[in-house]
């Protein structure tokens, strides 16, 4: 037994050394190998591989001659901050990573794994695709791996870090899952490759240029995040898993707060301009009231007229989404509606609260965004806050006009409670484009059109947009103190803690899409 375990303990050092050669190969890429990644994510010493042992049994093209063990992807678990975490890496050094039958069947069973124990799964990717030796049987793998991605949706919080080339097929999986974060010039992601493209289009383009990090976190909106180095993006998705719960039957983690839940924010009396038609920056905003000025931005570059962040309030995990005026005014568009409406559904899964904060003229009006889709995008951003049982509290800054006040939680749509500044308009539309429709007739008679426009648009406002009209009539729950903003969001969160709202029985709903 001593001669066995001796040579247990070889094969076992022999498969942790790896090969140095590809090892070197890899450096010399600027990416880090496997286990090194997973070093990084895991807490020191918690890694618990899973089939460190297993070999494929394909044959042919060679393949009978060359059997490394792990099959090129490493799979287990460990904990993040204390918590498990299931994970599987790809091992580029064996087969670039590539994804063979018995390199699936590692991944489903730690995704099966992850599922009934109910905890995060994140996958480290960096492989070549389909292993082109073993034919359909690595394609059937990929199908495994994304019926069980639908599987665990908004049961477990997965997420994906793209940290080499994924191509074809593969890039359905992390498409699948909760958050995709990416490496500048190390990872890249798309469906079909330059050379693909150059055959069928004539379009010369690169790797990064056609799927790199800042391409997908800018312009297709496919990742969430993009990091310069895979150290800082490997801690970043460590504080991620600090903000999110291990699945949907638990709380996201409470923190102890040090930042005074009573602080008063006296600095957004001056933040914020009294004038609805300059801009400002509601970053400043989010960070003056949430815990430490701390939070993390989702899709940060991706629709910018819209801020999608996660953050805490008196300790407790919240989900944040308000109007950027500093991007287009706030206005809702194609892509901003999607992007709220698939946040909204992301903390309503994993019951994260979701405060609102609301400064918006309207959608996007033009041609381009009629004949796109805006009322089915739009449309996904109502049905995802209508169809959302979390704790749901909306603040109204200055303006709420039109369509897009209903869409931005308004309390007809459920908000629980809803909140204004003292300057706020809510209104079907802003007062000199509401006074040109409604005394088009009567300004057109004046003598003077201009003065009479004036005039009426000043009586308009009066009448109709006064900060106190929408709380006369029970629409705004409280007009509060700016500075006071913090202190009302933390109390109101305190209370709708142990909020329960009933649902129709329904196998699911169908969303817009």
């Amino acid at each position: 037994m001593a001669e066995r375990v001796a040579e247990l303990v070889r094969i076992r050092q022999d498969v942790l050394d790896g090969m140095p050669a590809a090892t070197e190969a890899q450096h010399a890429k600027g990416k880090l190998t496997a286990r090194e990644r997973i070093a990084l994510l895991l807490d020191e010493g918690s890694f618990k591989e899973v089939e460190q042992l297993r070999r494929h049994r394909a044959t042919g093209f060679g393949l009978e001659a060359k059997k490394p063990y792990t099959d090129g992807v490493i799979t287990g678990w460990g904990t993040v901050e204390g918590r498990t975490v299931f994970v599987y890496a790809h091992d580029f050094r064996i087969f670039g990573g590539a994804l063979g039958e018995a390199h699936a069947t590692k991944i489903h069973k730690i995704m099966d794994m992850a599922i009934a124990a109910g905890a995060p799964l994140v996958s480290l990717n960096d492989g070549a695709g389909a292993r082109i030796q073993e034919g359909v049987s690595a394609l059937a793998g990929y199908g495994g791996i994304f019926q069980r991605n639908t599987r665990a949706s908004g049961v477990i919080p997965q997420i994906s870090v793209m940290l080499g080339p994924c191509a074809g097929g593969a890039a359905y999986s992390p498409a699948l899952t909760d958050f995709v974060f990416m490496v500048r010039e190390t990872s890249q992601m798309f469906i079909t490759g330059p050379d693909v493209v150059r055959a069928v289009t004539g379009e010369e383009i690169t790797q990064n240029g056609l799927g790199g990090a800042d391409v997908h976190a800018e312009t297709s909106g496919v990742a969430h995040f993009a990091y310069d180095d895979e150290e800082t993006c490997i801690s970043e998705v460590r504080y991620l898993l600090s903000m999110l719960p291990a699945n949907n039957r638990a709380t996201p983690p409470a923190v102890p707060c040090d930042d005074p839940v009573d602080r008063r924010c006296e600095r957004l009396l001056d933040l914020v301009p009294l004038d609805g038609s300059r801009p400002y920056d509601m970053r400043e905003v989010i960070t003056e009231i949430v815990d430490d000025g701390e939070h993390m931005e989702v899709h940060e570059r991706w629709a910018t007229s819209v801020i999608t962040t996660l953050a805490r309030l008196g300790g407790q995990v919240v989900g944040i989404v308000a109007s950027q005026p500093q991007s287009l005014a706030g206005v809702l568009d194609i892509h901003s509606s999607e992007k709220a409406a698939r946040f909204v559904q992301l903390c309503d899964a994993f019951s994260v609260p979701l405060v609102t904060l609301v400064d918006v003229p309207g959608f996007l009006p033009g041609v381009d965004q009629e004949h796109g889709g805006i009322i089915r995008h739009g449309a996904k951003l109502l049905y995802a806050y209508c169809n959302a049982t979390v704790p749901r509290i909306s603040l109204i800054l200055r303006k709420a006009y039109g369509g897009a006040y209903i869409v931005m939680d308004s309390q007809s749509i459920g908000a629980d409670l809803t909140f204004a500044w003292p300057a706020n308009e809510i209104a079907v539309m802003g007062a000199e484009g509401a006074a040109n429709v409604v005394f088009r007739r009567q300004i057109a008679a004046s003598e003077d059109p201009e003065a009479t426009r004036q005039q009426l648009v000043k009586e308009y406002k009066a009448e109709l947009m006064h900060p106190y009209y929408a709380a006369e009539r029970g629409l705004v729950d409280d007009v509060i103190d700016p500075a006071d903003t913090r202190a009302t969001l933390i109390g109101a969160l305190a209370m709708l803690r142990t909020k329960h709202a009933a649902t129709p029985a329904r196998k699911h709903g169908n969303p817009p899409t």
